[in-house]
């Protein structure tokens, strides 16, 4: 049996323009593409991407509080994407390290934690 992700959903605040950070930062910063939200969901405040064969949903939320909880996005180049982020003035933070993965935490626009490594080796 295989099991697979289908999607991650995330907090953003509530608003046109907490969307327009999260297209920002997803597509400009990250490399994500943006798709299209299911008709019967559209009334609703979300903003989709595509992740490999997956989706990354975030959607509004007054406010959340989650230590410790993130996401991981496996890239080709995990320095090349730090480097964007850098240079946009996203913090971006080390953490302890895993042979065979590069690796390195920032934050989204709204506080969520994201990893982002490559995977280089299964070690």
């Amino acid at each position: 049996m295989s099991i697979l992700f289908h999607h991650v959903s995330v907090p953003r605040p509530p608003g046109p323009e907490s969307a327009s950070a999260a297209r920002h930062f997803y597509i400009d910063l990250i490399g994500l593409k943006e798709v299209p939200v299911p008709d019967a969901l559209r009334q609703l405040d979300l903003v989709w991407f595509g992740v490999g064969d997956g989706e990354l949903h975030l959607y509004a939320e007054p406010s959340s509080a989650g230590h410790g909880r993130h996401f991981c996005l496996r890239v080709i180049d995990q320095a090349e994407v730090r480097a964007r982020l850098s240079a946009a003035g996203v913090t971006c933070t080390d953490t302890i390290a895993i042979p065979g993965r590069p690796r390195f935490f920032c934050t989204d626009p709204f506080g969520n934690s994201i990893e982002i490594t490559t995977i280089q080796s299964s070690n």
